[in-house]
């Protein structure tokens, strides 16, 4: 089973801060809310400098979309997320404070609750056609940039814009195929 999620078909939601907004992708289960969803995916517009929310017995991987990047301070150690150094995992009880200094970024998040599931982000660059390698029953595909790319099994062709997120919860095998795409492929692992 494949479901496309159209970035375009998504509202985002302010911070309450101020400092920029939220559109939520994905949870699971379905309707789960911040207390008790087993993963969640969303994309971050960070437009001011403040602290990250936090969220407890969750894990967090980053990936800058779009922007210069963002500096990451937590407390003893800091974390310029950048196109050079574009993704970072940390743990959703870390005091997080996030300072922009190039202008607004776009972020891709995942979160998984620890015990619940697990989660793997990798980054790669789609030239022509290539495989789909999934490492879960669950894989989420997402298009971080390009003009687009199509994916093709047996049974289905999926043409994808940026920012769209492309859920397979199937065995089947998948080939990606765009003239340049960067896509996030995010495997969910059931514990």
């Amino acid at each position: 089973m494949s479901q496309l999620i159209q970035y375009a078909s998504l509202r985002p939601t302010p911070w309450k801060n101020g400092g920029g907004s939220t559109t939520e992708m994905l949870v699971s289960p379905a309707g789960a809310g911040f207390d008790n969803f087993d993963w969640r995916i969303s994309l971050a517009t960070i437009s001011e400098s403040g602290p990250f929310s936090v969220f407890a017995g969750i894990d967090r991987t980053l990936a800058l979309v779009d922007g210069d990047g963002v500096l990451l301070d937590f407390g003893d150690e800091r974390f310029v997320l950048s196109p050079s150094e574009p993704v970072i995992e940390f743990e959703g009880e870390a005091a997080v404070h996030a300072t922009v200094a190039g202008g607004v970024t776009t972020d891709f998040n995942v979160m998984t609750r620890r015990g619940a599931c697990r989660h793997r982000l990798e980054l790669q660059v789609v030239r022509g056609s290539q495989p789909l390698k999934r490492r879960a029953a669950t894989t989420l595909l997402f298009l971080a940039d390009g003009e687009g790319l199509t994916l093709s099994s047996e049974c289905e062709r999926i043409a994808m814009v940026r920012y769209d997120l492309l859920v397979l919860e199937d065995g089947q095998e998948w080939t990606m195929d765009a003239a340049q795409a960067t896509v996030f492929v995010v495997d969910i692992i059931n514990l």
